[in-house]
C-alpha cells in the first residue's frame, strides 16, 4: 500500500510528495523501515528498495509482520542527480528533526520522523559520494553501540564502524531517531551516482536475513553467503591523506588486506608523465575506502584502512 506521508504545492502547478510502500503479512507487529535516497547523488539506495520488495512479494506468506520502504526523502535531489535539496541549498541529513511549523524542509522532516518513530528497526541506507568507493559497512555511534551492534552483525556488510561523529551527527535522522528510541542503523556502500548489483543483492540477502533474526521472515536465506563483519571500535582506522595534487591512479581494490609499505597508487602528472608521489599504506589493514574520482589535491582523502594487529 502506497502512502503520501508528506506533501506541499510548489511553482508552476508541480507538487513535492514523500511516499513510502508498505506491505504486510501475517501478525503484522514487528516493523522494519528501509529509507534511502536522502541524498539525491546516492542510488545504491534505490536498487535495493527494489529488489527487497520483489523478493519480498515473490514469497509474500513467508513475512511475518510490516515492512515499510522509503525509496526517495529528497525525491527532487534525485530527479536532479543533486546531493542536497534543489533550491534550498540543504543538505537534508542536516535539519533534523525537523519542525512542524518550519520551513518546508524542515516540515518535511518532522513528518518524516514522525512517521518512522516507534518501528522495531530503521535501516537508512546511504552510497558514498562520488569520489569515494566504500564496501557495504554500517556505522554506528559509539552511544548507541550496544543496541545496534547485533542487530548489524546479521546485515552481511563487511565492516562495522563504532565511531564517534562523523556520518551520525545531532541533525541527522539516524541520531533524531535513536534519540527517541527508534533504533536507526546507518548503512553505507559503492560509490555516489552509481548503482552495484553486487552490493545491492547482498544488502538484500543481508535485509532477510536480519528479518528472519527478528522473526519476521520464514523463509530460506542461503547463510553461507553471509559475511562475519570486521568491528572497528575505538582509534583504529587511519586516514590516507593526499600528499600532492595530480590525478590518483589505482589498481588497488577495497575490501582487502594491504600490509604497510603497499603501494596504494601513484599521484602523476599527466602533462609532464613524471609520478610525483608513490602512496604507500600507513599501516597493515583492512582497506575499505579507496578514492574513486581520480582527481586529487593536496589534502584530499584517499583510502581509509582499519589497523590490524
Amino acid at each position: 500500500m502506497i502512502k503520501t506521508i508528506f506533501e506541499t504545492d510548489l511553482p508552476v502547478d508541480e507538487q513535492f510528495s514523500i511516499k513510502k510502500n508498505t506491505i504486510t503479512n501475517g501478525s503484522g507487529k514487528k516493523r522494519i523501515c528501509i529509507v534511502t535516497g536522502t541524498h539525491g547523488d546516492e542510488l545504491e539506495g534505490q536498487f535495493i528498495c527494489f529488489q527487497l520488495q520483489k523478493e519480498i512479494l515473490e514469497e509474500i506468506d513467508m513475512l511475518d509482520g510490516t515492512v515499510e520502504v522509503y525509496p526517495a526523502l529528497n525525491p527532487m535531489g534525485i530527479d536532479s542527480i543533486t546531493r542536497g535539496i534543489p533550491n534550498f541549498d540543504l543538505d537534508m541529513n542536516r535539519i533534523f528533526p525537523g519542525n512542524p511549523e518550519g520551513t518546508v524542509a524542515e516540515q518535511t522532516a518532522a513528518a518524516i520522523v514522525a512517521d518512522l518513530s516507534g518501528a522495531d528497526l530503521v535501516i537508512d541506507i546511504h552510497s558514498s559520494n562520488i569520489f569515494l568507493r566504500e564496501v557495504p559497512q554500517a556505522r554506528i555511534n559509539v552511544m548507541t553501540a550496544e543496541t545496534l551492534v547485533p542487530y548489524a552483525r546479521h546485515m552481511n556488510v563487511n565492516f562495522i564502524w563504532v565511531h564517534d561523529a562523523a556520518t551520525v551527527l545531532e541533525a541527522t535522522l539516524a541520531h533524531s531517531l535513536n534519540s527517541r528510541g527508534t533504533p536507526t542503523i546507518v548503512v553505507e556502500l559503492g560509490v555516489g551516482m552509481r548503482i552495484n548489483h553486487y552490493y545491492g543483492k547482498n544488502m538484500v540477502l543481508g535485509i532477510k536475513n536480519l528479518m528472519k533474526e527478528m522473526g519476521m521472515w520464514k523463509g530460506l536465506v542461503d547463510s553461507s553467503r553471509i559475511v562475519e563483519p570486521i568491528l572497528s571500535q575505538g582509534d583504529s582506522v587511519s586516514f590516507v591523506n593526499a600528499p600532492a595534487s595530480g590525478i590518483f591512479s589505482t589498481e588497488t581494490h577495497n575490501e582487502s588486506i594491504v600490509e604497510e609499505g603497499d603501494s596504494l597508487g601513484q599521484i602523476i602528472d599527466p602533462l609532464t608523465g613524471a609520478v610525483i608521489e608513490d602512496v604507500k599504506a600507513p599501516c597493515r589493514g583492512y582497506l575499505f575506502t579507496i578514492r574513486a574520482y581520480p582527481v586529487c589535491y593536496e589534502g584530499s582523502l584517499l583510502a581509509r584502512i582499519h589497523r590490524l594487529v
